[in-house]
């Protein structure tokens, strides 16, 4: 079974629960789908979106791991995602 591949969309707004500091297992699963995501984007030769895709992962594991929530960062990263995506 093929495995389904997050949009855009759900990331945005998935992103944007992540920056309100208490959704620690909705972070979780981004920083995953993200991945899996510009991996795709990769392979469809899609560098700025990929690149984009990567720095919200950045910033999303920046919030997770180290604690920091930083609004400005990840939201300046969904207008990226946004559009190079």
């Amino acid at each position: 079974m093929a495995e389904t591949i997050t949009t855009k969309s759900i990331i945005i707004k998935q992103s944007s629960e992540c920056i309100k500091g208490s959704q620690n297992q909705v972070c979780k699963e981004l920083i995953s789908e993200i991945e899996k995501l510009q991996l795709v984007i990769f392979d469809q030769n899609r560098f700025k979106c990929q690149s984009s895709l990567l720095g919200l992962q950045s910033a999303i594991i920046e919030a997770y791991f180290l604690k920091n929530f930083s609004n400005e960062r990840i939201s300046f990263m969904n207008k990226y995602v946004i559009k190079n995506c």
